[in-house]
Parts: C-alpha cells; structure tokens; sequence
C-alpha cells in the first residue's frame, strides 16, 4: 500500500517536477586570492584545490570559470608590504586595484566583487586601525579608511563592494564615500551578521591574516546569539545595504532562515574554508561521497534561504550541474 508522499516519489521525473528547491550556477560566487608576481599559482595544504595567485593566473582562471558559467567572483589581495594602518589597501596602484583594472580589461564580462577589510594588510592582522589603550580596534578611525578603500576600488573597476570587517555603521559610512566619489552606482554586499568563528583556519592560511594577538570577538558577532544576528542585518539594511550576508554558512542555517524572513533583500551566505576543508579532508579519508555531500550542503544553503553561495566548491558545482 503506497501513501501519498510515497507515489509522488515513485517515479524520477515526478520527483523532479515536484523539487521544491534547485541549485544554479548563477547562485555561485567563486573566491580568488592574489599576490604580486607572475606565473604563481600556490596551492594551499589547508585548501586543496584552493590557490595564491598572481594577476597573470587569476586571468586565467577567469576563462577556466567562464568555461563553467560561473560569472562572478570575490577577490582578495595578500600585499607585499604591511603596516599598522592597512596601507595598501588604500593605494590606487595595491594588489586588488592593479587586479581589478587587469581582469575587467581582459573579462569585462565577468562580476567582480572586492571583499573590503584591512586584516590581509595589517601588520598585526586585525580587521583596521588599533586603539592602543583598548586594544581593539578604533571603530571610527576605520570608517573613514574603509570609505577611501572602497572608492578606491570602485575607481579601478569593482563591479560591487563587500566590506567583511564588522564595524559599526560601516555601510553608512561607505555608502556615503561611493555617493560622493560619484559612484552611487556601486552596491554594497555586507557581511551584515558574521560570526567571530572557529571556521575560518584555513582562510587565514591562504590569505595570511591570522592576527599577532588576540582574536576578533570585539568585532565579530557571538555564535551564541540569534536576536543580535537578526539586528546586524537589519542595522546595516537600514544603513543602505543592497545584499546582506551571513558568514559561516553551515553551522547557521537557521539564522539564514530567521534573517530571510526578517527582509525582502537578496541575501548571500560564505561558504567558508572550514567548511569547505572538512568535506575535502574526508572526502581524503574515505568516509564519505565527496561529490554527493557537497551537493546536499549547497541545497541546504537554499532552502534555508539564500540567494547566493560565496563558495570554493563553485567550480566542482558548476561542473556537475552541467551533467
């Protein structure tokens, strides 16, 4: 005796006319990493299959994305130089704007977004400028600076602006930086809620952002708290926002739940090297099919609501969504 629930699952094709949720290439945001130099392409042992690399690489890879569909990227800059302000990060000829001139010249095609942060670029790998009597960082200070970063960007051709440093009022505060420079244009995807997480190890291997003391709980949100998570993305939706963001993903997906129905805005969730490092570890091990895992977790991402991964599995994705 079949119930109901059981005949609609019967046949293949009745099953998928009735899948509730999907997966898309054009749901994928594909991370990249780059550092001066030519011909460098380092793959990281924390990451496999993730890589520093030089603007010469990163145009490359540009094509082998394209080659998938996949449109969309967010780049990071591991600099040369670092210093207790950040530098870098400001400089019209840094790592990310020589980057941004070279791919949208040669992929004029592609959305590039700069994740906009000072923690690659301090020398003690906290998220801006130090108060030194706090020992934290000088919230105010670093809204001015993250307001010169993103017009920097802007002007050498980011496509969309994600500051990921957690400062209070820095959606207001960049968002006034672009009106003025004259790019009222840009949107800005805010890491809104992104939680102070054990998740982020392998970044900080690929990126070389591990701070020289401390952590950022200061900063970034307490995983323990769903109410303050809800405000943050509401705070920066009120500041101007145009996409919200929450960061980890796997571990909070009730959170994407509870931010989704808290706001009619698009809303993104990153994937993050944590994340993304477990399944290949024991994908290595044996333990699991590598394939099917990182399938379910993406739609996991979706019914839970988001409407754009930030992910590194993004190419394996896309290419199994082709089949």
């Amino acid at each position: 005796m079949f119930a109901r629930f059981r005949r609609r699952r019967l046949h293949p094709v009745l099953r998928d006319l009735l899948q509730e949720t999907s997966l898309d290439v054009n749901d994928f945001i594909y991370p990249l990493f780059v550092r001066s130099g030519e011909g460098i392409k380092k793959e990281i042992d924390s990451m496999p299959g993730v890589f520093q690399m030089s603007i010469d690489e990163i145009l490359k890879e540009c094509e082998n994305l394209k080659a998938l569909d996949i449109r969309s990227i967010i780049l990071f800059g591991i600099p040369d130089v670092k210093d207790s302000v950040g530098s870098e990060a400001m400089c019209e000829h840094g790592i990310i704007s020589e980057t941004l001139r070279a791919v949208k010249a040669a992929h004029p095609d592609m959305l590039v977004v700069t994740d906009l942060c000072f923690c690659e670029y301090t020398d003690h790998g906290h998220c801006g400028v130090l108060d030194p009597v706090l020992e934290t960082v000088d919230n105010d200070i670093t809204l001015n600076n993250l307001a010169k970063q993103a017009v920097v960007h802007a002007k050498a051709g980011a496509d969309m602006i994600a500051p990921s440093g957690m400062m209070d009022g820095m959606i207001e505060a960049i968002r006034r930086g672009l009106d003025e420079a004259g790019f009222s244009h840009i949107p800005i995807m805010s890491y809104s809620t992104k939680f102070a997480s054990a998740y982020y190890g392998p970044f900080r291997d690929v990126a070389e952002s591990a701070p020289s003391f401390g952590d950022r709980r200061s900063y970034q949100m307490n995983p323990a708290n769903r109410r303050e998570a809800i405000a943050e993305s509401i705070e920066d939706e009120r500041q101007g926002a145009d996409i919200l963001m929450v960061k980890p993903a796997l571990a909070y997906m009730d959170i994407i739940r509870d931010i989704k129905e808290h706001t009619t805005l698009p809303l993104a969730v990153y994937n993050v090297s944590g994340e993304y490092s477990m399944l290949k570890m024991a994908a290595k091990a044996g333990v699991i099919d590598y394939e099917r895992v990182m399938m379910e977790t993406l739609l996991g991402f979706k019914r839970a609501g988001a409407d754009i991964i930030i992910t590194y599995h993004a190419k394996e994705a896309a290419a199994l969504l082709r089949r």
